[in-house]
């Protein structure tokens, strides 16, 4: 088994048979968050000076792969190597279109992107991360990116992925605010999720933005633009209007785990409170087998919360890796990011890879990778 499904089966199994032999467009949405920056707060750099670069380093080593000199270097993590070393193996055995879209960062990308005229979040706990003004704005720009995605990937599915650390907080506090029970469920690049923090963070921030505690008739009437704009990332608001525009005509998946399924409950949300069209069965959360079994969190049972949204995950294992970066995921750093989960279920779809040909592909980008450092 190289893809499983792990809820509502009937509708994953649908969708995999419907784009099995496809091709897909890859989008990856850049964003900031200066939830990043707390002590903590996350794995992905190992440093918060660092954090501030992994979303561009991600971005140039997504569209250039190694490179004897990158402006960006990934940046170093505790232990592990970033995802984007699979989804970088992916786009170059498919070849398919790439897109990488400038949400809101605090730095330039140093690769080609789509500039959406975003900007980067303050910190969640603010209460006001972003302006209404600004979100409105990037849901527009979601909007008609996702239709003009859906034009490139005609008859097959769009994938759309996320760099955004500290973004499984926002998510949280996204989760909370449309009052789904999410704590103690999301997962973190940590070993051991730090719940503790996260809950501490996004309670503050909702508490801030008059979001917290939920009221008695629960998060029935809450705004999701307004709630966004308090407590959220770029990434989220952009990603929900390019799914609700591209499932019109097209597959959507939302590759990530925490991040996408927070994603999902705004599309629902964001949807019903502006009466906008989508079509709920062409959408999917893929992720990989790191996120979906991750015993310090529940990510299945989140997805269950949310409510009719198929949780997919590549079965991808680095056991047998020759490289101890990459065994790191199976000791539980990093798990997922930059669409790698995605990209994995993709490269099942369209070139019929199994657990050893996608290795070997990772493998191959570690390989030049100590050729030229």
């Amino acid at each position: 088994m190289t893809v499983r499904v792990y809820t509502e089966f009937d509708l994953g199994n649908h969708w995999l048979d419907r784009y099995q032999g496809c091709s897909p467009v890859f989008a990856c949405i850049l964003g900031f968050t200066a939830t990043a920056l707390i002590p903590g707060i996350s794995a992905a750099g190992a440093t918060p000076e660092t954090r501030q670069y992994t979303a561009v380093a991600d971005a140039e080593f997504l569209y250039n792969g190694p490179q004897p000199q990158a402006h960006y270097p990934l940046p170093p993590l505790a232990k592990g190597a970033s995802p984007v070393l699979i989804s970088r193996a992916v786009l170059e055995a498919l070849d398919c279109p790439l897109y990488v879209f400038n949400g809101g960062l605090s730095v330039s990308p140093s690769v080609p992107t789509v500039n959406l005229g975003g900007v980067g979040a303050q910190c969640l706990t603010s209460g006001a991360a972003m302006t209404l003004e600004t979100v409105k704005h990037l849901l527009e720009q979601g909007l008609i990116w996702g239709e003009r995605l859906a034009k490139q990937a005609e008859n097959s599915y769009v994938i759309l992925s996320e760099c955004v650390v500290g973004g499984t907080t926002t998510a949280l506090a996204i989760l909370l605010g449309l009052g789904f029970p999410a704590m103690g469920k999301v997962n973190s690049s940590h070993p051991q999720c730090n719940h503790q923090q996260k809950l501490a963070i996004a309670t503050t921030g909702l508490e801030q933005g008059g979001f917290w505690p939920l009221s008695q008739t629960g998060s029935q009437g809450v705004d999701p633009l307004k709630l966004v704009a308090a407590v959220g990332d770029p990434m989220q608001i952009v990603v929900a209007g390019m799914a609700i525009s591209a499932s019109r005509s097209v597959g959507v998946l939302l590759a990530g785990g925490t991040q996408m399924l927070a994603v999902y409950a705004l599309v629902e949300a964001i949807a019903m409170a502006l009466d906008l069209g989508w079509e709920r069965s062409q959408i999917v959360v893929g992720t990989t087998r790191w996120v979906a079994e991750d015993e310090t969190g529940d990510t299945v049972g989140l997805a269950e919360a949310v409510g009719r949204v198929p949780l997919l995950a590549t079965q991808l294992n680095f056991w047998g890796s020759r490289y101890p970066q990459l065994q790191a995921y199976e000791q539980g750093y990093v798990k997922e990011g930059v669409g790698a989960g995605g990209a994995a279920i993709a490269a099942h779809l369209a070139l019929g890879w199994d657990n050893s040909q996608l290795l070997q592909a990772v493998e191959g980008i570690c390989d030049r990778m100590i050729s030229l450092s």
